[in-house]
């Protein structure tokens, strides 16, 4: 008789989560060894922390291993349709085959223990990626980094911290150097780290930490540089200059993106096909994604749509970016938001460069603002009106201004909703 789907698997770890969440590695050993230490099993690991561009920067790797054959394991969260998504083995989104299996085998290791469904996954991804042989692990970071359960590698061949942002301040700090100072933790001792465009206040607490624990750094702006030049990006390091078609992913905060990419590609011996593959090859989900079918699609024709689910000041200012560089066209947003991101916070940035907003409350999502809570909230210089979902939200655009193009934005857990049905 068949067990239980990883749906209800998945409920069942939600179900042990601790009364209280303390920022530790001590559940995650406990299961791990339990488990028979899969951490100690895996393939080389490339360990990415950081605020903003975790995600692009680990497409773009992914698709630079994969375009010169090699397997690739990656881990990402959150998920946008499927939990599936999570994990990647050689390639290919774990089956459904698969996930039942580990985390069948994870909850029986755990024994009914507390844990959180963060620390429960990511253990049982560990057992998937021991498991099956592969070249590379793109292990990204959930949240921080020192405490992170991701941070149980003792000896991955390469670290990535992108650039470092206010971001989950009632976990990580209320400043940047606070904020980086967990981001930092990552670094192993003698293991280089590629350094993304940091604050200097960021800066300074990673190359303390790299000091202490004699982590050679390849740092933007000073190990490397990165540009773009009459439609292509110039890379350059010690080692000389990459003329590489431009990235694949949208706005122009993909090409520092790109450099960081490249630094590792390179310092890990990789030569120009691999690095080409990275910049043409990458695709993500939900980072401005535009949106070709469907029925939003097919609701406003000749109008573009598009997805995006960056959700903090600096996301929305990569948006603004974004928006910046495309041809010029009335753009209104459609915004749905957790009540734990401040609107605002968001918005300023991209005020500048929109019309009008609908908000939305994110379907069947509970920590969602509701849509008339959050029009309150927003008190930008905009035009604003609450709508009861993306549809009605695209419905009165449309009805109300000439063609132009339409932003739904503002979580990715609203960008995973649009995705089930314009995948």
């Amino acid at each position: 008789m068949a067990g239980p789907d990883s749906a209800a698997l998945l409920a069942q770890m939600m179900d042990l989560h601790p009364s209280a969440i303390d920022l530790s590695l001590g559940r995650t050993y406990r299961l791990l060894e339990g488990l028979g230490r899969p951490q100690d099993r895996l393939p080389p690991v490339i360990h990415i922390a950081g605020t903003n561009g975790k995600g692009s920067t680990q497409a773009m790797l992914r698709a630079g291993f994969s375009g010169v054959g090699q397997r690739v394991h990656a881990y990402t969260s959150p998920h946008l349709v499927r939990f599936n998504e999570r994990i990647v083995l050689a390639g290919e989104d774990i089956t459904e085959a698969g996930l039942r299996d580990i985390l069948a085998r994870t909850l029986e290791a755990n024994a009914g223990a507390p844990v959180t469904f963060f620390e429960a996954t990511t253990c049982a991804a560990f057992l998937a990626f021991s498991e099956t042989p592969a070249d590379v692990l793109l292990l990204e970071v959930g949240m921080g980094g020192r405490m992170d359960t991701t941070n149980v590698v003792d000896a991955p061949d390469l670290t990535i911290i992108t650039p470092v942002a206010l971001d989950h301040q009632a976990f990580l700090g209320e400043s940047i150097a606070e904020i980086a100072a967990e981001k930092a933790g990552i670094l192993k001792r003698g293991v280089p780290c590629v350094v993304g465009r940091q604050t200097d206040e960021a800066l300074e607490v990673i190359e303390a930490r790299a000091a202490r624990l004699g982590v050679p750094l390849l740092a933007h702006g000073q190990h490397w540089h990165v540009w773009e030049e009459r439609g292509r990006l110039v890379f350059q390091d010690e080692t000389g200059l990459l003329d590489l078609p431009r990235p694949a992913l949208v706005g122009p905060h993909q090409v520092e993106n790109a450099g960081m990419v490249l630094a590792a590609l390179r310092y890990l011996g990789h030569g120009e096909a691999t690095c080409e593959a990275a910049m043409t090859g990458a695709t993500w989900p939900a980072r401005m994604q535009r949106l070709r079918s469907g029925p939003l699609v097919e609701a406003a024709p000749g109008w573009e749509i598009w997805l995006d689910g960056g959700h903090n000041r600096h996301a929305g200012t990569a948006l603004a970016e974004s928006l910046a560089s495309l041809p010029d066209r009335p753009t209104s947003l459609v915004l749905g938001m957790l009540r734990s991101r401040e609107p605002d916070d968001y918005l300023a940035p991209l005020t500048p460069r929109v019309e009008a907003i609908q908000t939305v409350h994110i379907p069947d999502e509970d920590a969602s603002w509701d849509a008339e809570a959050l029009a309150d909230a927003i008190t930008l210089d905009v035009p604003v009106a609450a709508a009861v979902n993306p549809a009605e939200a695209i419905r009165r655009i449309v009805g109300s201004k000439d063609a132009g193009r339409i932003v739904i934005c503002g979580s990715l857990y609203l960008a995973g909703a649009i995705l089930k049905d314009h995948g």
